[in-house]
């Protein structure tokens, strides 16, 4: 994903320490106060879609005010005003961190990520830019749903702990193209811009109409 050689475990460190803050500081405060789950990427990271918290770099912002993102989420969610805390009934996948759990989030690491984001988000928009890339905090990936398929990016998770794009089918389809569980994976590395991101997509959609 980047020409820089970046050690796994920073960022399988720094991809669980964003999922954290995005659900616990972002997504959580924001479904108490507007009933939405709902984050967007935004030009230089992500945020809440109803409220004003964001991330960006290695900060997290409130209108002027920049936190860096060390301590915990419960330290962090009390420097903005907010109380920490994930979406109570919505969905039974969380973060692999608590909210009292120490944060490690590099700030060149977490570039990379929130870049993944943005290349992510430019590319779901060309493929199809009716719909909204909307960032869900319970897996922390980048996704639209179109025809019963879901497109989307990740940061990585416990089955595939470095960055991917995805195409998933409601339905599972038969055939080479859909060599995962739930579909088809491309890693980050091997999708340099956003076009060639559109093209997996593209790729995806024509493998499941066939």
């Amino acid at each position: 994903m980047s020409e820089v050689e970046v050690d796994e475990q920073a960022m399988i460190v720094a991809r669980q320490s964003l999922h954290a803050v995005a659900e616990l500081v972002l997504a959580g405060p924001q479904y108490r106060e507007h009933g939405t789950i709902q984050l967007g990427v935004t030009p230089d990271g992500f945020g809440q879609v109803a409220g004003p918290l964001r991330i960006e770099g290695g900060d997290l912002v409130r209108g002027d005010r920049r936190v860096p993102l060390r301590g915990t989420a419960a330290d962090l969610a009390e420097a903005v005003g907010v109380e920490a805390g994930a979406p109570d009934g919505v969905y039974s996948e969380h973060a692999e961190l608590t909210s009292t759990d120490e944060l490690h989030v590099d700030p060149a690491v977490a570039g990379l990520v929130l870049d993944w984001f943005g290349r992510g988000d430019r590319a779901l928009r060309q493929f199809a830019p009716h719909l909204v890339p909307v960032l869900w905090p319970e897996h922390f990936d980048l996704g639209i749903a179109l025809d019963e398929v879901n497109y989307g990016v990740s940061p990585g998770d416990r089955g595939h702990p470095l960055p991917y794009a995805y195409v998933g089918p409601w339905t599972q389809r038969a055939g080479a193209f859909w060599e995962a569980p739930f579909g088809a994976i491309r890693p980050a590395d091997v999708l340099p811009d956003a076009e060639s991101v559109v093209a997996f997509f593209a790729a995806g959609r024509a493998a499941a109409a066939g």
